[in-house]
Formats: C-alpha cells, sequence, structure tokens
C-alpha cells in the first residue's frame, strides 16, 4: 500500500509495531480527532440504533495520560515470533521465541515487543527480563497449534499507589526452572509487591478456573480511588485505566444526585468498586455480580474501608431480579448498571421497568448495545444526560455513561 497524500488529521505514530500490533491503531491520528470520533461515535449509534433523544450532550471527556495508562497487560510467550517481509527475504535464520501480543488474524503468531507504551515501568525492564532469561537458559516457549512449550503467558498489573503484581503461566511444571525464574525476577525486581505463578495445561489462556499460587510478596495489589483502597487479587476484575476511572465514577457519582435516603442497586457490579464508591452518599447499596469470586472481592473492598451499608448477591442478574427480590431489599430510587459488552438481557430491562426506579445510570463499554437497551425503555424513561468518556485512547474503544429520568405520567 503507498499513501500519496496524508490527512492533516494524521500523526506520526510512536510506536515502532504500529501496523503489526493489533493494540494502538489509532495512534496515527491526533487525540483531537480521536476524541471527535469518538464521540460522533456515540451520537451515531443513540441516533441510528436507538432513535434516542437526548436532553443535554456533554462533551467527551478526555483521558489525562494518552500512553502508559494500562494498569493491566498480559504478553504470549509464543514459538513463531512474527518475521517481516525483510526478514524472510533475507534467508538468514532467526530465533523464533517472541513475548508479546497476538497477530491480528494469525492466533498463533505474536509481535516480539521492544517497547509497549501501554504500561508504566518497570513493565517493559520486567517483560525483556523475563524473555532474556528464558531465552538464555533455554526454556521452551509455546505453540499455540501444538499445544507444547512451558513458557505459556505473562501478565504484569500495577497500581497508582506503587504496588506491583506478576503473574507467570506455564503450560506444565518444572520446578527447577520455574524456581529460577521466580527467583531471579524477585532478586532483580524488588519493586514486585505480588509475584504469583499458574500451571495451566487447559487448551485455553483463561485463569478463572486455575489455581493460581503466590511465589513472593502478598497475593493482592491494592490501588486507591476516590480515597477509597480496593485489593485486586490475580482474577479481580478493575478498570485497567485507573486515573480515568476515578473520573468516570466521579462524573457518574455526579450525575445520578444520589441523597442520604436513597436506595440504590448496582447491578453487574464485579469487585464493587462503583457500590462502594456511591455507598457513603447513600442510605443503602445492594449489588449484584455472577462471579463469586468478585463478590468475595466487593465484600472484602467494604470491610476494608469500613463501609456497613452495602449488601452484594451472587448470581446472574436477569435470574436475581424478580418482584420478590426488590420487596425483600426495598424499592430502588436508582438502578445503576455496567454490564459487559453484550449489553443487557431483555428479562433484566423488563424487571427494571416494572419496578420502575426514579432515576437509571447506564455506564457502558459498547454504546451500540447500550443504545438497542435504552430504545426498550423510551415510553417510560426520558435520557436527561449522556457523557462520553474516553477509557482507551489511541484505540477505537469509547465508554460512555446515560443517565435516564421516570417520566412524569410514570
Amino acid at each position: 500500500v503507498a499513501i500519496h497524500k496524508y490527512s492533516d488529521k494524521r500523526s506520526e505514530p510512536f510506536c515502532e509495531h504500529f501496523g503489526l500490533c493489533g493494540g494502538c491503531k489509532w495512534q496515527n491520528m491526533g487525540y483531537e480527532h480521536q476524541l471527535f470520533y469518538k464521540e460522533q461515535q456515540v451520537k451515531d449509534q443513540f441516533t441510528r440504533i436507538g432513535h434516542l433523544e437526548v436532553k443535554e450532550w456533554f462533551p467527551i471527556l478526555p483521558a489525562p495520560d494518552t500512553t502508559h495508562y494500562r494498569n493491566k497487560l498480559e504478553f504470549t510467550f509464543s514459538n513463531k515470533k512474527w518475521l517481516t517481509i525483510e526478514e524472510i527475504q533475507s534467508g538468514q535464520e532467526f530465533n523464533r521465541n517472541g513475548l508479546g501480543f497476538h497477530i491480528p488474524g494469525a492466533f498463533d503468531k505474536v509481535v516480539d515487543l521492544k517497547e509497549c507504551h501501554l504500561q508504566n515501568e518497570p513493565s517493559n525492564r520486567i517483560r525483556q527480563f523475563v524473555k532474556d532469561f528464558t531465552s538464555k537458559n533455554n526454556y521452551s516457549y509455546f505453540d499455540l497449534r501444538v499445544q507444547e512449550g512451558m513458557m505459556r503467558n505473562l501478565i504484569i498489573r500495577n497500581t497508582e499507589k506503587g504496588d506491583v503484581m506478576v503473574i507467570v503461566s506455564f503450560f506444565y511444571e518444572d520446578k527447577p526452572k520455574r524456581e529460577a525464574l521466580l527467583e531471579a525476577l524477585k532478586k532483580e525486581f524488588p519493586e514486585i509487591t505480588s509475584l504469583m505463578y499458574v500451571i495451566n495445561a487447559k487448551k485455553n489462556d483463561t485463569l478463572y478456573d486455575q489455581d493460581i499460587k503466590c511465589f513472593a510478596g502478598n497475593d493482592f495489589i491494592i490501588e486507591n480511588l476516590g480515597g477509597l483502597d480496593f485489593k485486586i487479587g490475580p482474577k479481580s476484575f478493575f478498570q485497567t485505566n485507573s486515573k480515568q476511572a476515578e473520573h468516570l465514577y466521579n462524573k457518574a457519582l455526579e450525575f445520578a444526585g444520589i441523597s442520604e435516603n436513597d436506595i440504590v442497586y448496582d447491578l453487574y457490579s464485579g469487585t464493587g468498586t462503583i457500590t462502594n464508591f456511591i455507598a457513603k452518599h447513600a442510605k443503602k447499596v445492594i449489588g449484584v455480580e455472577q462471579i463469586e469470586e468478585a463478590v468475595f472481592a466487593a465484600e472484602e473492598n467494604s470491610k476494608l474501608n469500613k463501609i456497613t451499608n452495602t449488601l452484594f448477591f451472587t448470581g446472574d442478574t436477569k435470574d436475581v431480579l424478580n418482584p420478590e427480590f426488590f420487596k425483600k431489599h426495598g424499592k430502588p430510587d436508582i438502578i445503576v448498571v455496567d454490564p459487559p459488552r453484550a449489553g443487557l438481557h431483555e428479562k433484566v430491562v423488563k424487571e427494571i421497568l416494572n419496578v420502575a426506579p426514579d432515576k437509571f445510570l447506564y455506564i457502558s463499554c459498547n454504546p451500540a448495545t447500550q443504545a438497542r437497551d435504552l430504545a426498550l425503555m423510551k415510553d417510560k424513561y426520558e435520557i436527561l444526560k449522556v457523557q462520553p468518556v474516553d477509557m482507551f485512547p489511541q484505540t477505537h474503544h469509547v465508554e460512555n455513561i446515560a443517565l435516564l429520568q421516570l417520566k412524569m405520567n410514570d
């Protein structure tokens, strides 16, 4: 592909892996233009998909950092490092072991990263140390097609407080080699506060059904948002942009206008970040979450912050919500939802419409499914405010907050 004339919206990509790695596809566009198109994306989806009327649109909330903003990255070991056309045509032999991100459209190949601009140090230094140590000492890298090789994944999490968690995933146990690598990591990076490992012999990479063991330090890290501490374990979901997450929750809190007598329901509550964030403003907050470990973490986070007016329930939201549940725990004044990308199940929408809270706050990571869901509610609710939020600079992804009010005649 040859480019004859560059757009005036173009920026010079800052990453040498741009075009190969699928991580930051918009980095060749100026940030002000990224914001424009993300905001337009939300407006288009509300208009085209939902045919929705909005009383007040707020301009997109820019991210405080446009690089090094992620608090979690997962790298893949592969014995099929991606080779450039120049490398292939050179006729030379190359070491094909790579540690980095998957090539889009080629699941078994990875970009062998030299530097990633998504996470603060010591992320790059840890990844490079692991790559050098395992290469020098002849550790086998995973073959995703054949399903063999010792080294599988490397996960690095960090917090604004300075905690660092490293999880090394091995395909099989080789105790001398495993301990040698982990001891070397522990010695080289004293700033690692949680060093963990897992033996994952399954065909997929997910660790939610695996026994993750602590090798050194704690089995958690601590993040602080809005003056509250949140304990993050190896399996915990947590917003991957901590700084912007605090801005997102503050804006959601401002929109909701919660008062001290309000009963609030937080659906898809995860580890209770939003639940605990709003609890100090409400009479009571009920959290509903499907993943049992996330519910345990949510309860622990309430205890950690001495919050006593939260109550969490485990189960699929569509199965938990019913008239008896609302009758037992109190009619909600406000319902807050932050569902997965698939959006709300129709039964959840139906139960929300039946109980008819005065206000409904919908936080979404997928404005298309958000618009679809809100279209089902427009006969009973009006959309007062919409606020797009840029959580992931250099990508097309955009979060969105919508505040709905029960119509007067309802």
